[in-house]
């Protein structure tokens, strides 16, 4: 009868142990997963608010040229040329803006983005130096705005 008790002691035992194990291997799996996707989205969060920065300093370059272009000559070709390669960063831009959208969780950080993005579209109607100097520096000071305020979110 002893030997009885004993066998079934430890049946029960193991039995436990392995319930035990399991519910805690069930919550280590939930938390490494939590921690991938978690780890996942930031990392994509880091490459898309980079990459719009980058894109909007690239756009904003170009809308200086254009600038300049204009004040050279309006109807020569290479204003024509700046005028096209502004509506093809502006394309990229938007583009980069649109996953930043897409991957920001933040209304703040999303406002700051469209700010960020106007901010540098406006800077090639700038009616003389002294107001696209205006425009420039409130374009770049957008942009640092935006980084600022994209930075907590990747941290």
């Amino acid at each position: 009868m002893e030997a009885l008790w004993t066998s079934a002691v430890a049946v029960i035992g193991t039995l436990l142990g392995g319930v035990v194990t399991h519910v805690f291997q069930r919550r280590a799996a939930k938390e490494n997963e939590h921690f991938s996707r978690t780890e996942s989205l930031r990392q994509e969060r880091i490459a898309a608010y980079s990459a719009f920065a980058g894109a909007l300093e690239d756009f904003r370059k170009v809308q200086g040229d254009r600038w300049y272009r204009r004040q050279e000559d309006r109807n020569g070709e290479p204003y024509k040329e700046a005028l096209r390669e502004g509506h093809r960063h502006r394309a990229l831009a938007r583009q980069a803006l649109f996953r930043v959208k897409l991957l920001a969780g933040d209304r703040t950080l999303i406002e700051a983005a469209d700010h960020a993005f106007e901010a540098t579209r406006n800077t090639s109607g700038a009616r003389d130096e002294a107001h696209r100097d205006e425009l420039f520096t409130a374009s770049r000071t957008a942009i640092e705005v935006f980084v600022e305020t994209a930075a907590p979110s990747v941290q």
